[in-house]
Parts: C-alpha cells; structure tokens; sequence
C-alpha cells in the first residue's frame, strides 16, 4: 500500500478550486440531530392513546430529549443513513368512576433507549413507567402499555423511513434527480457521435432491465486449511455461534432451513456436496417480502492445507424495503468481515 501522498494521483478525487461537488462524488454529510429532535417531537407529542374507554384517559404530552447523533451521507444520489439516538417523553392518564368523576390522576415517563440505522428492520426497545404504582396506577400504565406502544413504535416507524429517504436532505436528492441533462455537440461527426452514443446506451439500459435493482457480489478467499475442515466450519451451527457471536441454527441437509446472526438471515440449503459446494436461498429480515438471493461457495483445494473459497452471491437488492441503498455494500462487507476474517481469526486459518 502506498503510503499517504505518495499514491497515483489517476485515484485521487481532489477537491475543486471553486469548491463544487459536481455530481455529488464526494461524500455529502447532512447533519440531522436537530431535523430528527424536531419530527419526533411532532410525530410523539399530544398523542391521544385513550379517550375513556374503560373510563380511562391516557395521552403523550412533551418529547423532553432527543440525544445522539444523525447524519446523511449523500454521494452520487446514494442515500446513507446513520443515526443512534435516545428518546424520552412524558405521559399522563386519568381513572373516571362511572359518573365521571376522577379517581386518579398519574404522570408518566416513556423511554426508547436505542433507535439505530443498524437496527432499521426492528422495533426498538419501549420503557414505560409510572410515577404512582398503586393499584389505579398500575392500571392505567397497563392501558398505556398495550394501547400506547403501538402507537410509539409506528411513529418511530415513520421517522426511520424518513431517514431512510434522506431526511432533511431529501428535496436535494429529489432535485437532483429530475434536473434536466444537457449535452451539446458543435460539428456533424460529434453529432453523430453523440447519436451512436444514444444508440449503445438505450442498448445497455435494455439488456440491464432484466435484472434491474439487483447485484451480483463475488469474492475469492484463500485459507490455510483442508477444505473439509472449512465446509464442516460453514455448515455446523456450534462453530457458526463461536466465529460470530450470534445465534444460529443450520440443517446439513439438502432441502433443510437455516437461520444465522440471530435470525436476521435466513434460508435454504439447495445443494450440498461435502468439501466441495455449498448452495443456498439467502435472504435478510430488512428485504423486501419475497426476495431471495442465492449463495453459491465453491471450494478448492489446489494442495494439502489451502483451500480457495470463490463466493458468487447473485439477485442481492439493491435497497432493503425501507429504501436504504446499502444491502450490497453491507452484504459484501459481512462476508469479508462477519464471516471470512473471523473464521480466520478464531480457528488460525489465516494466509
């Protein structure tokens, strides 16, 4: 690797004199902290949760804090999203007799300690609680539990498909998105250049439609060890817990289901030779309902003790189904970091 400065400048995106970012090549960093304080606050505030069902009244009143950072990352009309905040608003509620008149009055807290883009496919985590725990109480935090929460997490919902669209850097992208293209030409051979040009595009733009909105990830990795050692690794649970940290179930069998990091990827074996293949249906909890990648790890061993493992991930969206444009990024990122560096790491199978 070269050292800094000294590398070729043909890689090297410089800034411009005039400071434009054309194209957005740079990356274009938004901060959102204040943007997101504002719409959770809307979105939490003066809710009403019960309006005297069971004679009981229950409704948010302030969004008190909004603590963490939130940011968009915006190059070349990709939207990257990152956010890990900590909320907290308050409640109140009101017990009524059947005449009306009010047996108790309580205040409340609401607390949602951890909303991140990491996390974006899930519900974070509700803390309710009540300042009077008497039996009115406790009744009316129960209401506010069943009734509320639902009400909150849709709400947190709608903020995470917010930032997932760019957040207060949305109009940009919008804009961007639809500015007009301009080409001039000023002689009859870059005229018809340019018509040639049209023509190859349209071409290219017809045959990528098949398979618009789709990436196909390969990886080659080499490790010193029998490759029978590396498919038993891949394909025993116990081991899969150890190298990641997580949970997971896997069926050796072909046909047999699978389920890895906790259950947010799930799957299918589809082929299974011992040593040599392993073929699989992937797909990520975040993905859009019905879409399924496929997995395909060949492995060699060109002499005792090295196996080459070549990785061809076809059919991985391009968004997960909250629009975030990372899955491909992340997905090749998990297999370089998640999965092939730990096993490296954990069982000495390094190069």
């Amino acid at each position: 690797m070269a050292k800094y400065g000294e590398g070729d400048k043909r890689w090297i995106v410089e800034d411009r004199p005039d400071g434009a970012n054309v194209h957005n090549w740079h990356w274009a960093e938004t901060d959102c902290l204040g943007w997101s304080r504002d719409l959770l606050t809307k979105l939490l505030s003066n809710l009403t949760i019960l309006d005297g069902e069971g004679d009981l009244f229950v409704k948010t009143k302030t969004v008190d804090k909004v603590e963490g950072d939130a940011y968009v990352n915006i190059r070349k009309g990709k939207i990257i999203p990152g956010y890990e905040i900590s909320v907290n608003l308050s409640w109140e509620g009101e017990a009524k007799d059947s005449d009306g008149k009010s047996l108790l009055k309580v205040d409340g807290a609401v607390e949602i300690p951890y909303i991140a883009d990491e996390n974006a496919d899930e519900d974070p985590e509700v803390k309710i609680s009540v300042k009077d725990e008497g039996p009115i109480g406790r009744r009316i935090k129960e209401a506010m539990v069943a009734k509320g929460k639902p009400v909150i997490l849709e709400k947190v919902r709608v903020y995470v498909r917010s930032m997932a669209q760019g957040g207060p850097a949305k109009d940009e992208v919008e804009a961007k998105k639809i500015a007009p293209k301009t080409n001039s030409t000023s002689s009859g051979t870059s005229v018809a250049a340019a018509k040639k040009e049209v023509v190859v595009e349209k071409k290219e733009v017809k045959k990528k439609e098949t398979k618009k909105g789709f990436k196909t990830i390969t990886l080659t990795e080499k490790f010193s060890c029998r490759a029978s050692n590396l498919y038993e690794i891949l394909m025993d649970e116990n081991r899969w817990k150890g190298f990641t940290q997580s949970n997971a179930k896997i069926s050796k069998e072909v046909g047999g289901e699978f389920s890895i990091f906790d259950g947010s990827v799930t799957g299918k074996n589809l082929e299974l030779q011992n040593g040599k293949l392993i073929v699989q249906n992937w797909r990520f909890g975040n993905w859009p309902d019905g879409v399924w990648s496929t997995v395909r790890l060949t492995l060699e061993e060109p002499e005792p003790g090295l196996t080459v493992v070549k990785l061809n991930h076809v059919d991985v969206p391009d968004e997960d189904r909250y629009g975030n444009a990372t899955v491909v990024e992340n997905t090749e990122r998990g297999w370089r970091d998640l999965i092939f560096q730990r096993i490296r790491a954990v069982f000495g199978f390094g190069i």
